[in-house]
């Protein structure tokens, strides 16, 4: 079995949302490497991820470039391979 490169991963979040904590805590049990981006704090980041996805609310999740909004495990796996 070869090892795939894992595809860039960029949580687009904020500290008290509990389904990205959620979602961030996943992938750190996975052993997923990702970028953490608090929108809160970062307006440029907020437009970037409305211009994404299309939406306000987090968790969005750009895996390789897919936006998944909330944190929706069968996609979130789905794209990343994993089980």
């Amino acid at each position: 079995m070869t090892d795939k490169v894992q595809p860039k991963v960029v949580v687009f979040s904020t500290p008290t949302c509990s389904f990205c904590n959620m979602a961030k805590s996943y992938f750190r049990e996975k052993g997923i490497r990702f970028t953490d981006i608090d929108v809160s704090h970062d307006q440029a980041a907020a437009s970037d991820m409305v211009r994404r996805s299309g939406q306000m609310g987090v968790p969005v999740i750009d895996i390789g470039g897919k936006i998944v909004v909330g944190f929706n495990r069968p996609q979130i796996n789905s794209l990343l391979g994993i089980q």
